[in-house]
This record gives C-alpha cells, structure tokens and sequence, in this order.
C-alpha cells in the first residue's frame, strides 16, 4: 500500500471499536470509529476512506439502511457484521449492498484478511485487460462503466454498483456466453471457498438481475445453469467511452 487505506469501524460497542481501531493500525491501516450512522455520515463526509466495516444494530438506525443509504450514492466497500449467523441476516444483508458479510464473534485476523481481500480485489484489473485497460464494457443496450464503476441503461442513467456488484458482473463479461460457477464466483470475489449454504452469490445475482431489469422468473441476460452457476446470454463489446 502506497498509502495507508482508511477503514471506517461502524458499531456502538465500545471495546469491539477499541479492538477494531487499534488491531488495524497496528497492521498498517488508517482506522476510524464510529458509534452510530450520524457519526459515520459525518466521517465519511471528511475523510477519504476506503472500506466500511458496518455493524447490523445500531442504536439510531439499522446497518442495513445505511447501507442501503451509502449504495444509492457510492460504491464504498462495506463488510456487513451481524450478532446473529442466521441466514436471512446475512441475505438481506447482502440485497442491501454489502460485499461481505462476518458473524459475531469473529477473529480480528479473519476480518483483516477479508478486508484485504476486498480492496485487493476492488482494484485490480485482470489480466486481459492490461496493458490497455477498457473504460466501458457494452452489452445488450447496457454499459458497465469500469472507471466510474457505473452501469448505464439504455436511457443514458447511471446507476453506482456495490463492489460485489461491480465484480460479478464484470466477471460475467469478461466470460459471455460461458457458465460460470457459484464456487468460482464466490472465490473471484469474495476470495474465499463457497460456505455450506452459502446464498450470498444468488442474492448478488438476483440484485443484479433487478438492476437489469431481468425478470428473475424468465431471466434473458444472466441464466441460470441449474447444478452449475450462471451465464451471461449476451454479446459483449468492449470500448474506451461511455455514453
């Protein structure tokens, strides 16, 4: 890191804020905390940072509308923590935005090699698109813009991507008319193996699906393989403009 990244704590206990602040600093980051979502807008107003890692409850607003708040503007990181390990948190979680997700309790070491993974991934182009990167990635009157990381619809409306968002479907362009699996994408990116009953790539692509106006019954974009994964059914033309 040429600068240290600036991670943002979101949870009102105190020594889990403590821990948090002090673990990451002394592994090489910025690290901030807040108490609750109006301390956090205020940060994120005045400093540049680079990954939320965002507690479920808080006590003047839910995580999950702040983060579906931050989504409607930013495509900021966000690792959603949850008290509880049932399912339907950590699904409704990730509809709402967020790239990841950790249960308490958790180990520090765990949570630093998820953020690690998620900025490492948040910023690196693959392979076949250096030297020259591509700006804009068109497909079915579609534009995913990878600078701004956008999606435009045929209308010319931009809409910002979260960065699971942003990675699956430029996974599933790069790789058209090609099944890929729910275990190679889970890896590409969150960068781990698949957890049993692990949903969190259905419900990216079923949030993917929403944004392409996909009807999730009939999809005619992103298909479903069933006993496989996805395919992206459609041509895809790569540019360096957007409309």
């Amino acid at each position: 890191m040429d600068k240290s990244d600036c991670i943002l704590i979101v949870d009102d206990e105190p020594e889990i804020r403590r821990l948090l602040v002090d673990y990451l600093a002394r592994n090489g980051f910025e690290a901030m905390a807040a108490r609750d979502a109006r301390e956090a807008w205020h940060m994120l107003a005045h400093h540049a940072v680079d990954l939320l890692v965002l507690d479920l409850m808080l006590p003047d607003t839910d995580g999950l509308t702040l983060c579906r708040d931050l989504r409607a503007k930013s495509s900021l990181p966000v690792i959603m923590l949850t008290a509880r390990g049932e399912e339907t948190d950590r699904i409704v979680g990730i509809e709402m935005g967020a790239d990841d997700y950790l249960v308490k309790p958790f180990n520090p070491r765990e949570l630093l090699a998820r953020i690690k993974s998620i900025l490492r991934r948040t910023r690196a182009l693959p392979p076949n698109l250096q030297p020259e990167p591509v700006r804009c990635l068109r497909f079915a009157n579609w534009c995913l813009d990878t600078a701004e990381r956008l999606l435009i619809d045929p209308d010319g409306v931009a809409t910002p991507l979260s960065g699971g968002e942003f990675r699956l479907l430029r996974i599933l362009l790069e790789h058209p008319n090609r099944v890929v699996t729910r275990d190679q994408l889970t890896e590409m990116i969150h960068g781990r193996e698949a957890e049993a009953y692990d949903r969190a790539i259905d419900v990216q692509v079923s949030r993917l699906r929403q944004r392409l106006h996909d009807d999730s019954r009939e999809p005619q974009l992103i298909k479903t393989v069933r006993g496989e994964g996805y395919v992206l059914a459609a041509s895809v033309l790569a540019g360096n403009t957007c409309p």
